[in-house]
């Protein structure tokens, strides 16, 4: 149930355009893993290896996939890219020799320039890179503004299936359909506190054209994908926009199903009829809190009654599954009001819903705050993350947090049990459709599954995507 990886995909293809071979590894494929990527190194002996990866959670992984590269090919120069790579540039490269150089932001013009001058770094704009015992930095690279410039993704040559399956926190498979991601859009204008994404392009958000959207969306129709979900960080911001991907979704009948992620305090909700109408049938709003209190102190600047108004306009336009991201664990948060999150997710008409604790990464509003507290040693921790309850005094111990969140679970499951039986029923059978029973207990279990409390930051088994090219042959791997 892993997502495909739409990162390399989208690179692979612009970096052949300037006259180089690439081949791509997903390490979600079970013979993808380290000793296979390795041995196809020793066999074609590519001029550069890309890893690619997203987070603090797949740095540990990255580290050891650098480190068995490195061994199989000692000369060749190891680029890393990507979310915790551009926010961490000069920290990875003095924690590890196996990595060359590291690319800051967005790698469609970064990457064939980089390769273009092997021999001459300083020429790269955003790269950083080591000279002997110096890390030296490049000036920053301005943020992609034509989005349509570019081909679409290479989704054939990685020899591995997706399916569609819920995103992130709740692991249930929804069909056995072709599925794959697409990206419409970059960047986020909000500022929520546990998120970096709008400190990466300065809170600027930007967009394909829709004929460029529906030129992709028609190819995949005819390659026979029937499940798209777009990783858009903010899909519903353009009312005109979205009107005209629908629309001509419509017109040219095209057959998927397809989800997104989008903001309840959007104007863009007026559109729900139209997704509908155009086969959206999966729909996540970050809720977060059931109380005004929490998301201001989350920097939502969103309303209970926006959250109402835009899941039930949803549901009753016919979008057949709504999803709610929710947190727990927020400072000053009580143990009353966790549950009032819980009270508030069962009067809305979500399908399904996740409950997380909230987490700092290096790159949040929430991080610096933690670090102008001393609570986190900003040069010490750079490459961890941090459970709040587990280091914020003015947060309930995670023990507390977990118990609250078991209690709220057993309410939110009866009240769809007892009050709204036929949705539940329903979605029930949807599930089961393309998942064993067991794992269907498994997952409705799993809320109420005792947790190891650690300060240590949990490792999630890693997903790379990796690929190698020749002219200059170029191996490009995403986690």
């Amino acid at each position: 149930m892993a997502f495909p990886p739409i990162g390399i995909e989208t690179l692979a293809p612009i970096v052949r355009q300037h006259g180089h071979d690439v081949r791509m590894f997903d390490t979600c494929h079970p013979q993808m893993k380290e000793e296979q990527i390795a041995a196809a190194v020793r066999a074609e002996k590519p001029d550069v290896l890309a890893l690619s990866f997203l987070s603090t959670t797949s740095y540990p992984a990255t580290l050891s996939m650098a480190h068995r590269l490195k061994q199989a090919a000692p000369g060749t120069p190891v680029i890393v890219g990507g979310v915790f790579a551009t926010i961490n540039a000069k920290e990875i490269l003095a924690d590890s020799t196996d990595i060359d150089y590291v690319a800051k932001g967005e790698g469609e013009e970064l990457l064939p320039e980089f390769l273009d001058n092997l021999g001459s770094p300083e020429k790269v704009g955003g790269l950083v890179w080591r000279s002997g015992s110096e890390i030296m930095e490049n000036p920053a690279r301005q943020v992609i503004e034509d989005l349509d410039q570019f081909p679409y993704p290479d989704r054939k040559s990685l020899p591995i299936d997706y399916i569609e399956s819920m995103p992130l926190d709740v692991p249930a498979v929804l069909s056995l359909d072709r599925f794959c991601t697409m990206q419409t859009s970059r960047g986020c204008p909000n500022q929520c506190v546990y998120c970096g994404i709008p400190a990466l392009a300065n809170r600027k958000w930007r967009h394909r054209s829709p004929e460029h959207v529906l030129g992709e969306m028609q190819q995949l129709n005819d390659e026979g994908y029937r499940s798209i979900y777009l990783t858009d960080d903010q899909f519903l911001l353009n009312r005109k926009r979205i009107g005209a991907i629908c629309q001509g979704v419509i017109d040219r009948k095209l057959k998927f199903k397809w989800g997104c992620e989008g903001r309840v305090d959007s104007v863009a909700t007026d559109q729900f009829p139209i997704m509908a109408k155009a086969n959206c049938n999966f729909l996540a709003f970050g809720i977060e809190a059931g109380t005004q209190k929490v998301l201001d102190r989350l920097g939502k600047k969103q309303t209970l009654e926006q959250v109402e108004h835009a899941v039930s306009k949803a549901k009753g336009c016919g979008i057949e599954t709504i999803h709610g991201f929710f947190l727990i664990g927020s400072p000053e948060e009580t143990r009353e009001e966790i549950l009032q999150s819980f009270s508030f997710a069962a009067r809305l008409k979500l399908d399904t819903f996740g409950f997380n604790r909230l987490c700092a990464y290096r790159g949040t509003p929430l991080w610096q705050d933690y670090v102008e507290r001393g609570i986190i040693d900003d040069g010490r921790d750079w490459k961890k993350w941090f459970k709040c309850s587990d280091i914020d005094p003015t947060i309930l111990a995670g023990e507390i947090v977990n118990r609250a969140r078991q209690k709220g679970y057993i309410l939110l499951f009866a009240n769809r049990i007892f009050l709204r039986p036929l949705q539940t029923i329903k979605l029930l059978r949807r599930f089961g459709r393309y998942m064993k029973k067991s794992d269907i207990l498994k997952l409705l279990w799993s809320p109420f599954r005792k947790r190891t409390l650690t300060l240590k930051p949990s490792l999630p088994a890693p997903m790379i995507d990796q690929g190698l090219s020749a002219p200059i042959r170029t191996a490009i791997t995403m986690e």
